[in-house]
């Protein structure tokens, strides 16, 4: 699966988006790194994060192109593997 490019493309991309979004919420938002990489890790999953919210307006508006923009690349992600991992599953029921 490593050497697939699309899953390169998408893991670096996932990856790039919770570093900006770490960086980002750490910055402006004053939260602390792990606490920043929890959110940003539940926002992408669609997993509902209670326990921050920003309080900015810029980082209200950053949430809003952050969610957008990040759910469909981690999804993306998901879907990959998951297929990888199905058409493996296939392959080993062949032999």
């Amino acid at each position: 699966m490593i050497r697939n490019k699309e899953f390169q493309v998408l893991l670096g991309l996932t990856v790039m988006i919770l570093l900006s979004g770490t960086i980002f919420y750490s910055i402006m938002e004053g939260f602390s790194v792990v606490d920043v990489l929890y959110f940003s890790v539940a926002i992408l999953t669609t997993v509902d994060s209670e326990t921050l919210e920003p309080v900015t307006d810029f980082g209200k508006i950053f949430t809003i192109l952050y969610t957008i923009t990040g759910i469909g690349v981690m999804l993306s992600l998901i879907l990959k593997v998951s297929m990888q991992m199905r058409n493996k599953q296939k392959q080993l029921e062949m032999k």
